[in-house]
Order: structure tokens, then C-alpha cells, then sequence
């Protein structure tokens, strides 16, 4: 049964009328199986100035509705209901008529600025073309236009960088140039698909300071789609929760987090780690995968993965209702949720994936770097190339990892984490340095039986499951290719195999799927048992974790907590996001441009980090609580990070220090002639951070 999106409720007399109306939008998409039911009966009203966030887990119908207000959608889709923009239904318009309203009166940020910008032109070039499709202006006054948006949206040099093409700009700003884009011509609806998600957390923290200062320019209404719950948090007037094509929940932000009444919200606000507090409670993942959008059974979609749902649930779809103080909710039991008579999240953890409550004592030493060196020629010439530079992408680099132990490497893209990671796989002789594993030096390793089983105690999980593992093998086949290769016999294969399902929470049947009929939580969970195999004593994980929605996420992150606990594993993690870092590391290096600027016990940087780039990176991590994250002391790092070709005497982070500006003249010529020695926290063991100006 599917049912309509009531209407909103219509603005009282005198308040501002909606700028975008959307009524009972429906959206199918063509398949084998049969209609793919992406929307089913969205509605709301978008007021000028206002914010509306739209959350949910990949496939809920986000992106598919961003598209059909846009009028983007491909012409097999099939679309029904209204989208009022101004009074003016789009529903129904060609493509002529729809490019007369797209850029005009709404404009959209894609998730992918690269893709949404034309590479053989300059980014001056598109902005003018988007100004006089829509406009009357002469070539000169729309390049004047341009350089100005490019000013408003904070690329430096204006004037100058107009004249570049995307690939010459970094991806924070080319996200800038989207932006600037979408608000050229003063449109009253924004759309913002996924803006920050390929993002550092900084660049993340100045897109959306830009994209907020945008709105403010245009006094536009926003759409926002996004998975973090943090961005919800901080950015929404409203939010609207979507599962399985339709919205479940539809509330004031501060009614939302405060008191979510939809079960399903109050289990992906369960389901996220924060980066304040230092308390590791246990996430809740949701059980269960979402419906198929295909012939979708009566009743409520969630009912099955509702651990509070009813007999009655089952039977027929409950529609949006208000409830009092708080908005609309389809769910039958949302008035006992409201009152606080019922839980919606419905428990704690799964017995087997709960965080153990206590860390376990680190054992002996598996990993240790000692002044890691990698640098890369940079070089020009098509044909005949030339050597013109080197980029150091690692200088220096040390530190120590003990069996039971997490240690997490952190920082921008470009400071050199992957490139550490992938100096210590690689089990050859580094650049520069000293790499020892198990108390062997690679430098010493010869191939043969030793460097063979070196390289048993070392795995890697890698950040996309679906291209780590082989699409034509079936799961039981993954999973015994590594053990193969260590010469195991076919009985002992076959016992590894069921043990290493059952190690990490999939049963027997999975061990017949293919990776791509898998989730991608479960593909994630296959990934791990391969890394596991061959029982390695230390575990490398690249951005584990960033492909997965976060009530996934979750499962695994619990899953990688028990695992350590339960086998004494090491590991070595590289990611952007902070909260995760949190709850699943006992220390953090702290890198940029090569050098790690501060290192120490997680909860101690968290609570009191010394570096000056450490703390913008803290304040910059969103926490999903509005009245935390909005009162919370933002440090906007200015510009971007410089390129490792060509670096400074000194402190590699002195031209975008906050602390530099600040400081004197005998620091500031210390920090421009001097590389920082790192100095020891009192009272800190192990606490160490890099800089002259703290």
C-alpha cells in the first residue's frame, strides 16, 4: 500500500509565502523485476531563508528527489505530483522550459564539482555563460560579474584565477566555483546534493560556511541532502528523515534531535559517533537491510527492522501525522514515544558487537618507523620528460604500534597517510629510514619463506569492499584464496572459511553469494575475514569505513572493537573522520604535509589538543546536537593547503597558522627558518606536538 504525502500545512496570513511546493511527488524508474518506486509521495514547502535538510541510508530516494525537483531525471523515469516553484508547476515542462527555470530561479550544487564542470573551458568562462543564458549583459560586464562571484565565494586572486580550468583547482575549490554557479543569478531555490561528502573535514567546514554566506546573498530557500547527521545539525531549520522513497519524520531541528519519534530516526542518531565526550558508549546499528523498491509488501517498510513495531504495523503503511510540539511522524506508536512512555531505539547493541568495556594492555611491539622518508619526481614533457622538482610526500615520519593497540593517522588529503600505509605494505627497503615489523627490518628481507610469512602477519582492509574483491568469486572462495596461497589443505580451508564467516557475524549461506549480491556492510565484513585469513598480527585499514552509510558503519565499527579485543590484533588506521577516529583508536598521529605535527593518547588530544592545525581540525568535525555544535568555537583554517614540492624552511604549517598571525616577530622568524623539534606534553606521556608558537 502506497500512501500520498499530506500537504503541509498552509502559512499563516502575513507569514512569507513558500518559495518551492512540492505536493505528492511521486518517482518510478523501468527494471526487470519491475517499477522501481525511488519516491513515493513526498511533499513540503521550502520558505525563503529556511534550510531543509533531507537524511536517510543510501537507496531511501534522496538524490532521486534533489533530481526530479530539478527536472534532471532521465527520460525513462516516470514522474507524478507537483513541484511548484514560485506558483509555476515544473512537472510536465520540456527540457526547453526547464533550462529557462534551472540557474535562474533554482540552482544546484552536484557532489561530484568536478563532473558538474565543463574541463575544456575556464571557470570565468562558464560563470559569464551562465549569467548571460539568463541575463542581458555584455561580455565584459558578465566577466565582471564572475570575478566578483568568485570573490563571494572566497577563491583568492579572483581576477587572476578566472582565467583557470577545474583540473587546476583543488576540489574544496572547485566546490566554491559550483556554488558560485548556482547563485549567479540570485535564484530562490538552492538545491545542495551531497555538497561535502568527498571532503575534508576542514574544506567541509568552509563550503558550508560559504554555501550558508551564499544564501545569505540570495536569500534563497535551501534543500540539503546529506548523511551527516552532524551538517543536520548544525545547518537545518528543518529536517526531513526518508526511508524507503517517502518521509517518515518531518520536524524542527531541535525537535528532532531532542526527542526523535520516528524509530527509525532515533536508531541512525544511535547509530553516529561523536567527537565530543569522551564516553565510548556502544553504537547501535540497524539490523536488517532496507526494502526492496520493488513490489514493497503492506505495512510499514520499517516494521521489520523496528524493534518496537506491532502486529498492526504489518498490516497497513501508516501515514505522516502531526504530533503535538514536535511535526509529523508516520508511525503508529509515535504518540507513545512522544509522551516518553516507549524507547524508540529499542535496546542496546548486538551481544556480539558491543565495544569492550575496558582496553586491554598493549603487548609487545609489532610496528615500529623511524624517520620515514618517500618523496616522487615531479616532472613536464609529454614526450621527453624532464625532472623539475621533488614532492615530499613523506619526511620524517616515526612511530611505534604494540599488538591490542590502535593507532590512527590523520589529517588532509595530501599530508601524506595513505603513502605511510602504503611504505610499510610494500616490505622493501624505504627511501629514507627504518621500517620493522614483528622485530624484523624489511631493509633486511630477502624473498623466500621468511618474507612470506612477514607478509602473512600484515593485511590490509581497503576503503571500497565492492572493488577489493573479486566479482566473479563467490564469498567461500575469497575467503580461501589467501589461505591457498599459505599452502593450507583443503579441510583445513574449508573449517577457516566457516570460522572466519562466523568471526565476523555472517552465517554459512553468505559464503554461496557473490560480492554484488551482498550489502555493502556485508561486503565490508567479508573484506575484514579475508584481511583475517591468514591470522596477521597487524591490520591496516584505509578509510575503512567512508563507503558505508552510518547505521552500517556502526556494526562495523563494533565489529572491528570486538575483533581486536577478542585476536590481540594491531591496528593501523587511516581516515578523515574524526569521531570514528575516536571511538575506535587509542592513539592519533596527527599529520600534515609530511610530518606528523602532534601524537598522544586519543582522549588526550581530544580534550586538549596543542598543535594549532590539530584544533581546527577538531572544530571542524560537526557533532549531531544542535545546541553543542552551534555554540561551538569554529577555527576556519584560511586557504588551502600547499602542494609538498616545494617545502618551506621552517614550519610547514606556518602560512595557514592562526597562532603565526598572532605571534610576534621573534616567533614568526623562528617559525619561517626553523622546523619545529617535537616537545613533550608535562605530565603526558607520549604527548607530543610540534610547533614554536604554542
Amino acid at each position: 500500500m502506497t500512501l500520498a504525502t499530506p500537504a503541509p500545512v498552509p502559512a499563516a496570513t502575513g507569514a512569507p509565502a513558500p518559495v518551492l511546493s512540492v505536493r505528492d511527488l511521486r518517482i518510478s524508474f523501468p527494471s526487470e523485476a519491475g517499477p522501481v518506486e525511488a519516491v513515493r509521495g513526498v511533499g513540503f514547502d521550502l520558505l525563503p531563508g529556511r534550510t531543509l535538510c533531507i537524511v536517510g541510508e543510501s537507496g531511501s530516494g534522496k538524490s532521486a528527489t534533489a533530481t526530479g525537483i530539478m527536472g534532471l531525471l532521465p527520460p525513462s523515469a516516470d514522474v507524478g505530483g507537483q513541484v511548484l516553484l514560485e506558483g509555476r508547476n515544473l512537472i510536465g515542462l520540456d527540457d526547453r522550459e526547464l533550462s529557462r527555470v534551472r540557474g535562474r530561479s533554482i540552482g544546484m550544487v552536484f557532489q561530484d564539482p568536478l563532473s558538474a564542470l565543463t574541463p575544456i573551458f575556464s571557470v570565468g568562462r562558464q560563470l559569464s555563460d551562465a549569467l548571460r543564458v539568463h541575463q542581458d549583459l555584455t561580455r565584459r560586464a558578465a566577466w565582471e560579474q564572475a570575478v566578483e562571484l568568485l570573490d563571494l565565494v572566497g577563491i583568492p586572486d579572483p581576477r587572476g584565477r578566472a582565467a583557470a580550468f577545474p583540473h587546476e583547482f583543488s576540489g574544496g575549490m572547485r566546490q566554491r566555483v559550483v556554488i558560485a554557479l548556482a547563485i549567479a543569478n540570485r535564484p530562490s531555490v538552492l538545491v545542495a546534493d551531497e555538497p561535502t561528502t568527498a571532503l575534508d573535514v576542514t574544506v567541509q567546514a568552509q563550503i558550508l560556511d560559504v554555501l550558508r554566506r551564499a544564501q545569505r546573498e540570495t536569500g534563497a530557500g535551501l534543500v540539503l541532502i546529506t548523511h551527516d547527521l552532524g551538517v543536520v545539525a548544525g545547518h537545518a531549520d528543518d529536517v526531513a528523515v526518508m526511508y524507503a522513497g517517502r518521509f517518515v519524520e518531518h520536524a524542527g531541528v531541535e525537535e528532532l534531535f531532542r526527542r526523535p519519534t520516528m524509530p527509525y530516526t532515533a536508531r541512525l542518531l544511535a547509530a553516529v559517533p561523536t567527537v565530543d565526550g569522551g564516553e565510548r558508549r556502544p553504537l547501535v546499528p540497524i539490523g536488517g537491510e532496507p526494502p526492496s523498491l520493488v513490489g514493497l509488501p503492506a505495512g510499514c517498510p520499517f516494521a521489520s527492522r523496528c524493534a518496537v513495531a506491532l502486529d498492526a504495523c504489518r498490516a497497513d503503511e501508516p501515514g505522516l501525522r502531526e504530533v503535538g510540539g514536535h511535526g509529523r511522524v508516520a508511525c503508529l506508536r509515535a504518540g507513545e514515544i512522544a509522551d516518553g512512555t516507549l524507547d524508540p531505539a529499542g535496546g542496546a547493541a548486538p551481544a556480539d558487537d558491543r565495544v569492550p568495556a575496558a582496553r586491554a594492555a598493549a603487548g609487545e611491539v609489532v610496528l615500529r618507523v623511524e624517520d620515514l622518508v618517500k618523496t616522487f619526481p615531479v616532472t613536464k614533457g609529454a614526450v621527453l620528460k624532464r625532472r623539475i622538482g621533488t614532492l615530499h610526500a613523506v619526511n620524517g615520519v616515526g612511530f611505534e604500534l604494540r599488538a591490542g593497540e590502535t593507532l590512527g593517522l590523520v589529517g588532509e588529503s595530501g599530508s601524506g597517510k595513505t603513502t605511510t600505509l602504503m611504505e610499510i605494505l610494500r616490505m622493501r627497503r624505504p627511501e629514507g629510514g627504518r621500517i620493522e615489523i614483528a622485530g624484523t627490518d624489511v631493509a633486511t628481507l630477502a624473498p623466500g619463506a621468511r618474507a612470506r610469512a612477514l607478509r602473512q602477519d600484515v593485511q590490509i582492509v581497503m576503503q571500497d569492499p565492492l572493488g577489493a574483491l573479486d566479482p566473479r568469486m563467490p564469498v567461500s572462495q575469497l575467503l580461501a584464496e589467501p589461505l591457498r596461497a599459505a599452502g593450507r589443505d583443503r579441510a583445513s580451508i574449508r573449517a577457516r572459511v566457516r570460522e572466519l564467516l562466523a568471526l565476523v557475524g555472517l552465517d554459512d549461506t553468505a559464503g554461496a553469494r557473490f560480492p554484488a549480491a551482498l550489502s555493502g556492510g556485508q561486503r565490508q565484513r567479508v573484506g575484514i575475514a579475508r584481511a583475517l585469513a591468514t591470522e596477521p598480527r597487524l591490520l591496516a585499514l584505509d578509510e575503512p569505513l567512508s563507503a558505508l552509510d552510518v547505521s552500517v558503519q556502526a556494526g562495523v565499527i563494533n565489529l572491528l572493537a570486538r575483533l581486536k579485543s577478542e585476536l590481540g590484533l594491531a591496528y593501523l588506521v587511516v581516515a578523515h573522520d574524526l569521531a570514528v577516529i575516536r571511538y575506535v583508536c587509542d592513539r592519533i598521529a596527527v599529520m600534515y604535509l609530511g610530518h606528523i605535527v602532534e601524537t598522544g593518547e586519543t582522549e588526550a588530544i581530544f580534550a586538549d589538543p596543542r598543535h594549532p592545525y590539530t584544533r581546527a581540525l577538531l572544530s571542524a568535525v560537526p557533532v549531531p546536537d544542535p545546541a553543542r555544535e552551534r555554540a561551538r568555537e569554529r577555527i576556519v583554517l584560511e586557504g588551502e593547503q600547499p602542494g609538498a614540492a616545494r617545502l618551506p624552511d621552517g614550519c610547514v604549517f606556518a602560512d595557514r597558522c592562526p597562532l603565526y598571525r598572532r605571534a610576534d616577530d621573534t616567533v614568526r622568524q623562528r617559525c619561517r627558518t626553523r622546523r619545529p623539534e617535537p616537545a613533550l606534553v608535562p605530565g603526558r606521556p607520549g604527548h607530543q606536538y610540534a610547533c614554536h608558537a604554542v
